[in-house]
C-alpha cells in the first residue's frame, strides 16, 4: 500500500507542501483537509476586492480544489481536522456540511493550519466577521453593497486595518480608524509611521490614536456604533484588525511543542521538534530571525510558500532547509508605498541592541521628471562595523520595491559604507544621480563614524 501524507490546512503552506510532495513521489497518497471552501488563495488581495478594484473573487484563487484533484492530490474542503493522534497515526476529521466525523490514517503529516483572528475582549466584538478569508471578504463586500450606509469604523491600524480603511473610503464611506497605540503601523518607527498617517488622513480617513474601544453596539444583528474612550462613533460597518495568533490549539493538544508566542517549534527542515514524520509550515510556525537571532512568528505568504515547499520535499525524503527571515514586508497605503526589512530602531531597543540610525528625505525620480515625489528612507546600522541591520521606506510610486536592495544587504551582512558605493542603476525616470538609498547610506555611514569618536 502506498504511503500517505496528510496535510492539515489547504492554503499557501499546505498546498505548496502537497504539490511538491506529489511531484517528488507520484505514488504517494496525498490528501489535504481545509475547513474553508477555497484552497491556495491570496488573503493579501482581499482589501482590493472589498474596495472594488476588481469584481471576481475567483481572481484571488491561485489554484482551485478541482485543479489540485486533477493533479492527483485529494482535497477535502469544508472539512476540519479536530484531533491528531500521533501514536496511532490517525486524524479525526469533521465534514462541516454533513456534520459527521471520521478517522483518516497517515504516515507523514504536514501541519499548516495558518493563523486565526483574535477578537478583542470587548462586548460586541464576537459579532463582527473577520475579513481574513475569501469567503469572509465575499460576505463583507456583499454586506457593504446591500446595506450601504454612511459610516465605517476600522479597529486596529495594522497593514490590514489601513488597507481596509482605504477600501471603505473607495466605497464612499466616512471611515474612522481607531488605534489604542500612539501611532499607526507599529512595525515602523514613529517618524516613518507619521507619513503613513498623513497619507491616510489625506484621503479623508479620521485617525484616532491612543484610543480604547469599549463596546461595539449592535441592533437587529447589525453594528450601529462603536463606543470608545473618546466618545461614541456611528458605524454601519465595523472591521476588526486587532491581531492574529497561530492556529495551534489542535497541534498543542496533540502534544506538539509550542514556542513562547504559541507557534509551533520547528527546526530548519520544518520538522516539528520531537515528532517523527511530522512537519509544519506557514503562519502557525516559528521562524529563525537572522538579525535578532531568536525564533519569531512571522506571518507572510512568501515564507508560507517556501516553508511549505521545504516541508513537502522533506516529508518525501528530501533534505531542504529554510534559512530564516529578516522581516521584509511591503504595502500600499493610499498615496504612499510602505516597506521595511530587518529590525527597526524600536525593535533593536527592545532587544537590547545598540544601533546607529539616519533618515533622509529625497525624491523618487529626478526632480524635473514628471511624477517625481517624496521618499523617506531610514536605515539602522550596527555601531563600529556599520553593518546594515534594517531599513524603512515610505514614498510615492517607485519607492517601496527599493526595499529589496536593503533586504539583500541585510541578508548578506553588507555595511552602509559599502551600500553607499553600490553600483545601482540610474536614469531620470527612476531616481536622481544618487539613489535615495545611497544618500541614506552615506548619512548613516557618517553617523557610524561620529558615534565611534
Amino acid at each position: 500500500m502506498a504511503e500517505r501524507l496528510v496535510i492539515v490546512g489547504g492554503d499557501a503552506a499546505g498546498m505548496s507542501a502537497a504539490a511538491i510532495a506529489r511531484r517528488r513521489d507520484p505514488d504517494l497518497d496525498v490528501v489535504a483537509f481545509e475547513r474553508g471552501p477555497y484552497t491556495s488563495y491570496s488573503a493579501c488581495g482581499i482589501p482590493y476586492y472589498v474596495g472594488a478594484l476588481f469584481d471576481d473573487s475567483d481572481r484571488l484563487i491561485s489554484r482551485s480544489p478541482e485543479e489540485f484533484r486533477e493533479g492527483g492530490i485529494g482535497v477535502c474542503t469544508r472539512t476540519e481536522v479536530t484531533k491528531i493522534d500521533l501514536d496511532r497515526r490517525i486524524v479525526t476529521v469533521r465534514d462541516l456540511d454533513a456534520r459527521s466525523d471520521r478517522e483518516e490514517g497517515f504516515d507523514q503529516l504536514v501541519y499548516a493550519a495558518g493563523a486565526e483572528a483574535v477578537a478583542p475582549p470587548i462586548p460586541g466584538a464576537d459579532m463582527c466577521d473577520p475579513v481574513r478569508t475569501v469567503d469572509g471578504g465575499e460576505r463583507f463586500r456583499t454586506d457593504v453593497e446591500r446595506h450601504g450606509g454612511t459610516h465605517a469604523v476600522v479597529i486596529g491600524a495594522s497593514y490590514l486595518g489601513l488597507e481596509m480603511a482605504e477600501a471603505l473610503v473607495l466605497r464612499g464611506l466616512d471611515v474612522t480608524l481607531v488605534e489604542r497605540a500612539d501611532q499607526v503601523m507599529g512595525t515602523l518607527d514613529a517618524g516613518m509611521a507619521a507619513h503613513v498617517q498623513d497619507a491616510a488622513e489625506g484621503v479623508g480617513i479620521r485617525v484616532m490614536l491612543s484610543t480604547d474601544v469599549e463596546e461595539i453596539r449592535h441592533s437587529d444583528g447589525r453594528p450601529r456604533s462603536v463606543r470608545t474612550s473618546e466618545g461614541e462613533l456611528p458605524a454601519d460597518h465595523v472591521v476588526l484588525s486587532t491581531g492574529v495568533r497561530p492556529a495551534t490549539e489542535l497541534a498543542g493538544s496533540a502534544g506538539l511543542e509550542l514556542g513562547e508566542r504559541g507557534a509551533l517549534s520547528v527546526d530548519e527542515t520544518q520538522r516539528c521538534v520531537g515528532a517523527d514524520g511530522v512537519f509544519a509550515a506557514g503562519d502557525c510556525v516559528e521562524s529563525w530571525h537572522r538579525i535578532l537571532e531568536r525564533p519569531m512568528n512571522v506571518q507572510l505568504g512568501t515564507h508560507a510558500n517556501k516553508q511549505g515547499r521545504i516541508a513537502g520535499a522533506n516529508a518525501t525524503g528530501g533534505d531542504l532547509r529554510f534559512p530564516g527571515v529578516i522581516g521584509t514586508a511591503v504595502s500600499k497605503i493610499c498615496r504612499y508605498e510602505v516597506a521595511r526589512t530587518g529590525v527597526s530602531e524600536r525593535e533593536a531597543s527592545a532587544a537590547g541592541m545598540d544601533v546607529v540610525t539616519a533618515s533622509v528625505k529625497d525624491r523618487t525620480r529626478a526632480g524635473y521628471y514628471p511624477g517625481a515625489g517624496p521618499i523617506w528612507v531610514k536605515l539602522v546600522a550596527e555601531p563600529g562595523t556599520g553593518r546594515l541591520l534594517g531599513g524603512q521606506i515610505v514614498g510615492v510610486e517607485g519607492a517601496a520595491k527599493r526595499i529589496d536592495v536593503l533586504a539583500t544587504c541585510v541578508w548578506t551582512g553588507i555595511g552602509v559604507g559599502e551600500l553607499e558605493l553600490l553600483d545601482l542603476s540610474y536614469a531620470p525616470p527612476f531616481s536622481g544621480v544618487y539613489d535615495p538609498l545611497l544618500v541614506a547610506a552615506r548619512q548613516t555611514a557618517k553617523a557610524v563614524v561620529e558615534e565611534s569618536r
